[in-house]
């Protein structure tokens, strides 16, 4: 449960972008983060500081998308909160008295602490690769980025909505810009899929990964005796 509520503004804004685009899409998006902490202050009285993080984020680079009508600054978005997961793992390496991964799930399962400090490790380089796979999806595995600035100096405006594309232009620049449209849809699918995807293959992982080391306590206390 816990899961589709972290995923559901992520899950609505790729809904509104199915039906309304990208500006829409990126409204609905800060509207659902915010009654996400909105709900967990009401719920529990505190606040999770990453989930203001993202909050903030998702604000600033959201409203400047909105603003602009410029979808490159909300792209970014996902990077830099990977990035900020990716800071406060490390971060946790050498601060406080556990690293965060033991602190998540050490009630959960019981493995020597190296264990926790390399699963810990492994949690930092993922959400920092995961960041950079989505500007690698942004500005080469879509063309994205390319198709947008060539559009916009051919048809010599400054902001275009890709959702309306037929509205705007005919001939050659509605190629464009259908061709374009098209490729800010491939980097929505993967903000959710691609990203999803390779987030739960990471966890199997880390499952295997402990699964070898946990500690195995009925035989541990034969052994004791």
């Amino acid at each position: 449960m816990k899961i589709l509520f972290d995923l559901l503004p992520i899950v609505l804004f790729f809904a509104a972008y199915k039906f309304a685009g990208i500006y829409v899409a990126t409204g609905v998006a800060i509207t659902a983060a915010a009654l996400q902490v909105a709900w967990m202050w009401w719920r529990e009285h505190r606040v999770d500081t990453l989930l203001v993080a993202t909050l903030g984020l998702i604000v600033l680079f959201g409203g400047l998308t909105i603003a602009l009508h410029n979808p490159i600054f909300v792209m970014w978005k996902p990077t830099l909160v990977n990035w900020l997961f990716a800071a406060t793992f490390l971060g946790s390496q050498w601060i406080g008295e556990r690293p965060l991964a033991e602190r998540m799930m050490g009630h959960a399962v019981t493995v020597p602490s190296p264990i926790w400090r390399g699963l810990n490790l492994a949690w930092a380089v993922f959400f920092f690769a995961l960041g950079l796979v989505n500007l690698v999806v942004v500005y080469w595995a879509t063309g994205f980025y390319q198709a947008q600035q060539a559009l916009l100096l051919a048809s010599g405006k400054d902001a275009i909505d890709l959702a309306d594309c037929a509205v705007q232009f005919t001939g050659n620049l509605l190629a464009q810009c259908n061709d374009a449209h098209d490729r800010e849809g491939y980097w929505v699918n993967f903000k959710l899929f691609g990203m999803m995807g390779l987030t739960i293959l990471f966890v199997i992982a880390q499952a295997f990964y402990l699964g070898r080391h946990v500690k195995d306590e009925p035989q541990a206390a034969a052994e004791t005796d």
